[in-house]
């Protein structure tokens, strides 16, 4: 049923019942799973106050995984008479329960305290992502690590890092070093650049899995490349210049490419490999092999898109071969939607939808090939998902490209509904990408997500036709969560909550039915 008075909680769970107390939480001590106490104490402790955990504490707060509970990521949570017990599926699920704990904390007269209540709760979707582009604008490992820390927090479960393009190559590699040594020093804005050790990327990867979620690193091929050119000029064409690129320079007030020279712009759709020649391949199959090796997860992104100036022949000679080398890695070849248009293709390969919510142009075909062939999909429509599409006009940051994105939109889209002919248990999951040609910093990129972020973590863990899956209730719950955000650090976008922000939804199949109140 619905409930009148929903907690603030975000994703909203698959089911929740209230009580009419509360459990206070003045004095506490935490039992079970000591994984999950290591990573739950000194958060607990932030909010109540470091004297308010002892080992004499009259709340007992029970933390425990049950394997025979629900499906995996779920979770129970049962709060009342002195104790609250959290059990999951999984150790996913487990922390997902604490999340929930977590957004369950409320402060009266009284003190801090959870309402009673029993939630169940398991996610609909097994991929729930954001992506963090790092090569537009380099961010430091602590930065990553922060912006894991905001998304792990709405139930989010893969990080999608954008590991190179055009303006700076950011991983190191052993066998190729002037991709970093010649590639790194610069970004989109006239920023120093920078790029990841293999120690920095194993400190990701390591605080990111003890927060259950997965890396899933990107290298973007065969365009996008015009960083790789810096330190091997002969594995990269010369810049394919087209009237476009040249119309937004001017508009801009930014210079064009310039084949061996860093390229602090944004325009894309110029760069490319250089496909016949061998030597490419011997770079991609070095690269890949080192990327992989430091991923325990099944995903090697490779890209695919905006390859403007390459052939259609070129594009699918490429494609085949790279797909062909990122699946030698023992992983599952991602790539971006446009690669659905090449024959070839690896069986199995993972297609990453980022067109439209309505289709044009023969993304939708493009996209369902990958099932065709034994993959899946991720959503990421840009007039959707897209974190750095501007939420309103006068935002003053972000791009428009895609449209403005207001908070209504970005919640108001079902990724079962975006692509037809493509059967509901082909689609993987949901992912939210934030590019940062026009970001510098962590607050920014702060200023863009959210709120927006916590409309795609509701979309990717909670039931379409859940009771509280609707607009007027989302709206009111985030609303109820931006102290705790900003309390915590983040700059949230507070006018995203405005009426005159908030138009009514766009029409198209991914629009969000109206949910009556039932009894």
């Amino acid at each position: 049923m619905v409930l009148h008075d929903a907690p603030s909680l975000i994703p909203f769970p698959s089911s929740v019942q209230l009580g009419e107390g509360s459990v206070p939480l003045g004095s506490a001590h935490l039992a079970g799973d000591p994984d999950a106490i290591a990573l739950l104490r000194p958060e607990l402790e932030g909010v109540l106050g470091s004297d308010a955990l002892t080992n004499a504490g009259t709340t007992e707060i029970v933390l425990e995984i049950d394997p025979a509970l629900g499906s995996a990521e779920g979770y129970t949570l049962t709060a009342g008479a002195d104790r609250i017990r959290v059990t999951g599926h999984d150790a996913a699920g487990l922390f997902y329960g604490t999340r929930t704990l977590l957004q369950l904390l409320r402060r009266g007269e009284r003190g801090w305290s959870v309402p009673e209540v029993r939630i169940e709760d398991a996610p609909r979707f097994r991929y729930r992502g954001v992506m963090l582009d790092v090569a537009r604008h380099f961010f430091g490992v602590a930065d990553v690590e922060r912006w894991i820390d905001r998304a792990v927090a709405l139930k989010y479960n893969h990080l999608h890092l954008h590991l190179t393009d055009d303006q700076g190559w950011r991983i190191h590699i052993d066998a190729w070093p002037q991709l970093t040594g010649a590639g790194s020093g610069g970004d989109a804005t006239g920023g120093p650049g920078g790029f990841y050790t293999k120690d920095d990327i194993r400190e990701i990867v390591s605080y990111a899995a003890a927060r259950h979620m997965t890396i899933v690193p990107e290298i973007d091929l065969p365009g996008h490349t015009h960083a790789v050119g810096l330190g091997y000029p002969d594995l990269v064409e010369e810049p394919a210049i087209t009237e476009a690129n040249i119309a937004e320079a001017a508009a801009l007030g930014q210079p064009l490419p310039a084949h061996g020279v860093h390229y602090a712009a944004w325009g894309v759709g110029h760069s490319s490999v250089k496909i016949h020649e061998e030597r490419t391949y011997d770079l991609i199959r070095d690269v890949l092999a080192e990327v992989a090796e430091l991923m325990p997860g099944p995903y090697l992104h490779i890209g695919g898109d905006e390859c403007l100036g390459t052939s259609a022949a070129d594009f699918a000679l490429f494609f085949e071969r790279a797909g062909r080398l990122a699946a030698a890695t023992g992983k599952t070849p991602v790539a971006w939607h446009e690669a659905g248009a090449v024959d070839g293709l690896v069986p199995g390969m993972i297609g990453q939808y980022w067109g439209s919510v309505v289709p044009e142009d023969g993304h939708a075909a493009h996209a369902r090939r990958f099932v065709e062939r034994g993959g899946a999909l991720i959503l990421s429509p840009s007039d959707r998902a897209y974190l750095d599409m501007k939420p309103r006009a006068d935002h003053p940051r972000g791009l428009a490209w895609a449209g403005i994105v207001p908070l209504r939109d970005a919640y108001d889209w079902d990724p079962a509904a975006v692509l037809d002919e493509v059967p509901a248990a082909s689609i993987l999951g949901i992912e939210a990408p934030l590019w940062t040609e026009s970001v510098t910093t962590l607050a920014e990129a702060d200023g863009l997500a959210f709120p927006r972020i916590a409309a795609h973590a509701e979309i990717g863990w909670s039931a379409q036709n859940g009771s509280e899956r609707t607009w007027e209730s989302f709206r009111g719950r985030v609303a109820q969560l931006v102290p705790a955000w900003e309390a915590s650090g983040i700059a949230v976008d507070r006018a995203a909550l405005d009426d005159e922000n908030t138009p009514e939804p766009a029409v198209g199949p991914g629009t969000a039915p109206s949910i009556e109140e039932t009894a």
